[in-house]
């Protein structure tokens, strides 16, 4: 499989939202109801919000695409929106990952392992000394890929999805 890696441009927006919508669904559609998963949808990722992000300079996206074009996957980084724990350190000179997605096709090829792989580096590069994420308690697929990059556990983050308080926990890795 052929992948190249590179930041996206305004006429990736709509496949990054059709990406975010279709492997969050697949993930975690059962946990919902669905009048409450189509609204948070409609509001999370349309392809407005994406492409205003991909423009802003607070949000960098890196994107994995595959040799005929198509999406395979993308992270984005961004300012540290949940709070954060009392016991952590002021957020001035961290970031957060707040989505990393792959389609199920490319699943299992290394897009992931690179795409974080950047991130890492990048957050480094940027003067970052810390990057946090938020994870569903019971995705621990998730959790033990991030775990093998040094992320670790350091509190809560209630996540709303229309009526329903997701247990999301905070990650931290020290760059």
């Amino acid at each position: 499989m052929t992948i190249q890696f590179e930041a996206p441009l305004m006429a990736d927006a709509t496949a990054i939202s059709t990406l975010a919508e279709t492997t969050f669904t697949k993930t975690f559609a059962h946990l919902y109801p669905p009048e409450d998963l189509q609204s948070f949808l409609a509001t999370w990722m349309p392809p407005a919000k994406v492409a205003a992000q991909i423009e802003s300079p607070d949000w960098t996206f890196r994107i994995a695409r595959g040799g005929d074009g198509s999406l395979l996957g993308y992270i984005k980084l961004g300012p540290v929106e949940f709070d954060l724990p009392d016991s952590e350190p002021d957020p001035a000179d961290a970031t957060e990952l707040h989505q990393l997605y792959v389609a199920p096709a490319a699943q299992g090829s290394g897009v992931a392992a690179s795409l974080i792989g950047w991130a890492l580096d990048h957050a480094r590069e940027q003067g970052n000394r810390r990057i946090y994420l938020s994870v569903y308690i019971d995705n621990l697929r998730a959790q033990r890929f991030y775990a093998r990059y040094g992320f670790y556990e350091v509190g809560k983050n209630p996540f709303e999805v229309g009526s329903t308080i997701d247990d999301d926990r905070i990650w931290r890795c020290d760059l």
